[in-house]
């Protein structure tokens, strides 16, 4: 996949792990972004499913590509990217 984004997360033991950008979406009603990533490497199998994980996101205030990740806050905010996962999942069915 050309033009593939990564990004670096601090786990709450300071170790650094790579993900995979899967997608990313803005939502009005909540007025945050959200991204969704996998690790890097993760392969899915028959059995297995890759562990998508989600995240509000605030870009840095000099607009760079560094930002902020912050956890989900609410059961409203689940189900909607969910929903947008789902979504998101269905059309790469499609193609």
């Amino acid at each position: 996949m050309e033009n593939e984004k990564h990004i670096t997360v601090i786990d709450e033991n300071g170790n650094e792990q790579l993900y995979e950008v899967l997608f990313t979406f803005d939502s009005e009603e909540f007025n945050k972004s959200y991204v969704l990533y996998f690790p890097v490497g993760a392969e899915e199998d028959e059995e297995d499913e890759i562990e998508i994980h989600a995240s509000a996101y605030s870009p840095n205030e000099e607009g760079g590509e560094e930002g902020n990740l912050q956890p989900i806050e609410t059961d409203e905010e689940w189900d909607m990217i969910e929903e947008m996962l789902n979504t998101f999942l269905d059309e790469e069915e499609e193609e």
